[in-house]
């Protein structure tokens, strides 16, 4: 995997916190609308879900509680704080969990200390977000011995782009892609042509019947804005229709509630239709649509700005009918339709 250097970056991890969570509320709101007449219930840490069911006001919960915690099957349980969630599985000498979420070691040691005694051992970085694996520093401190386990690709981005985050201690062998944890072994599936992220990846724990694959999907919602922050639309249907292929249950998105296969029909039908109105937007925005005064304009940039924000609106139009009482629509709706235009326009 060639990865060209990139420069180095630091943002404090109290601003990117503040950026990318909600503020806590006092009174239940309205939750938005089901993409896929779901069945919510309660959120239990000792009963299971049974296959399609759902965890009841995930929205209300992640803005009024510390955290979410669900369980899934008998070794695995679904977390979520502050709308960023990932699973843990309970062995029978200690705990892995999928993701060290940034901000999120304290509560997630509390939850789970809900369902087991045991420690945590092992920690898996899906690949390098910083949202994802940001408080992988605070377990390695809390944690003597952690094991950290990484990707290839995973390893080789965090060298390139000079990574804070603590070294990974075991790579997973590309040959195989697999590695095991006491009893369980867990597969990888690499995505090679994500455009979300240079070393994405989905991982199967075997014979759980659970998949984790972050940020493709938020079960139960529209696509995120900008596709879950994707660098670019490459991939993105090819991720769907991947994840569609496999063997589970129950998905763990990382993002959104617990999610089924519903989630993958859904989704496939937005990105038909979003691309669908990308193209009538092309073939009925002229050129310099959004600009007052073409006349007095120096710069091809104000065209492209322009249009490309009249293109978000226009589509965000069309699709409103069909998708606007859904999560986060019209917020998410105008860039995702920008990122699918650049797509179109680049890539024939």
């Amino acid at each position: 995997m060639n990865i060209p250097s990139l420069p180095k970056i630091r943002i404090s991890a109290l601003a990117l916190s503040v950026a990318v969570t909600s503020p806590a509320v006092t009174q239940e709101i309205e939750e938005a609308r089901s993409t896929v007449n779901a069945t919510y219930v309660a959120e239990s840490a000792t009963d299971a879900l049974e296959p399609g069911e759902r965890i009841e006001n995930i929205f209300n919960k992640n803005v009024t509680q510390n955290y979410i915690l669900q369980k899934l099957t008998d070794r695995i349980w679904f977390f979520q704080r502050q709308h960023a969630g990932t699973i843990f599985y309970v062995g029978d000498e200690g705990v892995m969990i999928f993701d060290a979420l940034a901000g999120a070691t304290n509560a997630i040691n509390e939850a789970i200390a809900e369902v087991t005694d045991l420690p945590i051992t092992a920690l898996l970085y899906s690949h390098n977000h910083n949202d994802h694996i940001g408080d992988a520093s605070v377990l390695a401190e809390q944690i003597s011995g952690l094991r950290i386990i990484a990707t290839e690709a995973t390893v080789e981005v965090m060298e390139r782009l000079g990574s804070n985050h603590p070294k990974p201690t075991e790579t997973i062998n590309a040959d195989t892609n697999t590695f095991s944890f006491e009893a369980l072994t867990v597969r990888v599936v690499p995505l090679e042509h994500s455009g979300h992220a240079r070393d994405h990846a989905i991982y199967i724990p075997e014979g759980t019947g659970v998949i984790h694959a972050p940020d493709i999907f938020n079960p139960d919602q529209p696509p995120f804005w900008s596709f879950a922050g994707a660098e670019s639309y490459i991939g993105y249907r090819d991720m769907v229709e991947t994840v569609g292929s496999l063997e589970w249950d129950y998905l763990s998105a990382a993002h959104g509630n617990v999610g089924y296969r519903d989630d993958i029909e859904f989704y496939l039908t937005y990105l038909d239709d979003i691309e669908a109105a990308v193209g009538e937007a092309f073939a009925n925005l002229a050129r310099d649509t959004g600009l007052e005064h073409p006349e007095a304009i120096n710069n091809h940039a104000a065209y492209t700005s322009t249009w490309m924000s009249a293109l978000g609106q226009y589509v965000t139009d069309v699709l409103r009918p069909t998708y606007g009482d859904y999560y986060g629509f019209e917020y998410s709706t105008p860039t995702n339709a920008q990122m699918v235009a650049w797509f179109l326009m680049m890539y024939r």
